[in-house]
């Protein structure tokens, strides 16, 4: 596969695409030689869609584990972690290798393309089928007005392409000519792209270097299997319009899985400027029971398949809930583990996240290192048609709370919990005052703003408290620790509330509870309830209160 690029192609080896957030916090491009030749000094990818950023992280991993042959177990994974450094020489040996299946307009294998791609009848292609930030139709929604949806750079299309593959909305497509599933010139729904059904996990290092070697699973025994018809999909012949068999295209491993190829595309242009794309049905997808091969994905027990199916576990990928930060779900990213007997556990935990953890236990990685959790999720509209919205966040941890069986680790889950209880209780108070100033709307919409400004209050202090965490900290009194700063913020807020509430609620009135019974609702009898409610929620927290007490008095 050796040869110069073509003349007037766009290599994807040597010239500047990948946008990158450098030590200095300044953006910049490079190469995908000149991304793990600078790792080291690149602190991460840094895209203009997070979905963008994981979709080009995989694919370099994709690289990284062909030219680090594996790694071939954690001898050798530990051997790069030891020497915190790049086979340079060998990805440039492989890249050179390749280069020319990495060219972005090669006239017979363009990168993640297919070459003579056509539809029956001659039409005119746009961008805006490729280019996630404009949606199909509505052109107006973005601010690529004008000329900015005539033409993009080769190294921007370069990224879009990449992303189009991982997230590319489900609904009609362009029917290719040679695809026998497209009929009348269309090709009609497979689901979105693969990565669009993930809830996609990460790790982030204080560089790219250390990112790309905490990501880098190793193919061995006890987490991938080697098969030697996994490659990714440059190693492979060129593919046609048609969907491949599903005898032969996989996935076979981690190599073919992150270069999957979700869609037949063609972009149109030349090295001054990219004016459209074609893009049509590729191979399509399912994620059932996946996760022993997909490690950058959190899981779930799929009930429905259960039943369906009438066998146990059937695991599927959760993507993130949108509707709340990371740190409120974070039973889901860190599942306690099942007790010795139990069924199948209804929750997994990223593969990575457990190799993580492994290296914990085994000391390769100290118990002081930190570590960055980034998830990454989209949201699909109109039967994943349209992209609702795009889900990116991220916490920074000690390694021990990624250790299944750690108390640090489950003193954090159930801290998350404990903020979640305390904002239920301020949420009751919210309605409680609103029964008292006379709303007969049991769902009024106080107590929704009332939780909003809780969980604004808490996101940092939850953050920092989590950050704060480490080898010396003692679970029980972190704990208790974070239930005291739960109960001043939320005791704050609650009390603003009753003094805000007025006469009328301080008066009262009767009214029917949410059993029918008649109760008196007031603003004093409100706040008696919240402060018994914060005690049962907060128990740790109620509990040195009455301490201080007792020792004042």
């Amino acid at each position: 596969m050796t040869g110069s690029p073509h003349p007037a192609g766009f290599s994807l080896v040597d010239e500047a695409w990948i946008p990158v957030l450098d030590g200095a916090g300044q953006r910049r491009e490079v190469s995908l030689l000149g991304l793990f030749e600078q790792a080291g000094d690149v602190r991460m990818i840094a895209c203009e869609l997070p979905t963008q950023t994981f979709a080009i992280l995989r694919l370099t991993l994709a690289i990284l584990h062909r030219a680090t042959g594996g790694p071939a177990g954690e001898p050798a994974w530990r051997a790069l972690w030891r020497e915190r450094r790049l086979p340079t020489n060998d990805i440039a040996d492989y890249l050179g290798a390749f280069r020319d299946r990495f060219d972005l307009l090669h006239p017979k294998h363009p990168f993640y393309q297919v070459a003579d791609l056509r539809a029956a009848k001659e039409n005119s292609y746009g961008l805006e089928r490729l280019i996630a930030d404009v949606p199909n139709g509505m052109p107006f929604l973005t601010t690529r007005a004008g000329s900015g949806m005539d033409s993009v750079t080769p190294a921007e299309a370069a990224r879009w392409l990449v992303h189009c593959q991982a997230y590319d909305t489900s609904g009609i497509k362009t029917g290719a000519v040679g695809d026998p599933q497209a009929k009348n010139g269309k090709g009609y729904p497979i689901g979105a792209s693969s990565l669009g059904w993930l809830g996609g996990v990460h790790l982030e290092g204080t560089t790219l270097r250390e990112t790309l070697l905490l990501n880098l699973v190793p193919v061995a025994p006890g987490w991938q299997v080697a098969d030697e018809r996994d490659l990714p999909v440059w190693e492979r012949e060129p593919q046609a319009a048609a969907e491949e068999a599903g005898s032969t295209r996989g996935p076979y491993g981690l190599l073919s899985l992150y270069t999957w190829q979700s869609r037949r595309i063609r972009l149109f242009g030349d090295a001054g400027g990219i004016t459209g794309a074609m893009i049509s049905n590729g191979d399509r997808f399912d994620w059932q029971d996946r996760h022993l091969l997909e490690p950058m994905s959190v899981w779930g027990r799929s009930a429905p398949r259960e039943r369906e199916q009438k066998r146990t576990p059937i695991y599927l990928p959760r993507p993130h809930d949108h509707s709340r930060a990371l740190w409120r779900g974070l039973q889901t990213l860190l599942p306690a583990p099942p007790p010795p007997g139990a069924e199948p556990p209804q929750r997994l935990s990223p593969m990575v996240v457990q190799w993580l953890a492994r290296l914990t236990v085994t000391g390769v990685v100290g118990t002081g290192f930190q570590a960055r959790t980034r998830a990454t999720s989209v949201t699909y509209g109109s039967k994943q048609s349209v992209v609702d919205e795009v889900f990116s966040d991220a916490l920074t941890m000690n390694v021990l709370l990624l250790v299944e069986d750690s108390a640090l680790r489950a003193a954090a889950v159930d801290a998350a919990v404990d903020a979640e209880a305390a904002v239920t209780v301020l949420r009751r108070l919210a309605d409680n005052l609103a029964r008292a100033a006379g709303s007969r709307d049991l769902d009024s919409g106080e107590a929704d703003r009332a939780a909003e400004r809780a969980y604004a209050l808490l996101d940092r202090v939850f953050r920092d408290w989590l950050a704060g965490l480490g080898p010396g900290s003692d679970p029980t009194s972190e704990r208790a620790a974070w239930q005291r700063l739960v109960r001043r913020a939320v005791a704050r807020l609650g009390f603003d509330l009753v003094a805000a509430s007025g006469p009328t609620a301080w008066v009262g009135r009767t009214g029917k509870d949410r059993a029918g019974k008649d109760t008196h609702y007031s603003s004093s009898q409100a706040e008696a309830w919240f402060r018994v409610g914060l005690a049962k929620a907060l128990p740790m927290a109620a509990e040195a209160a009455r301490e201080k007490q007792e020792e004042a008095a």
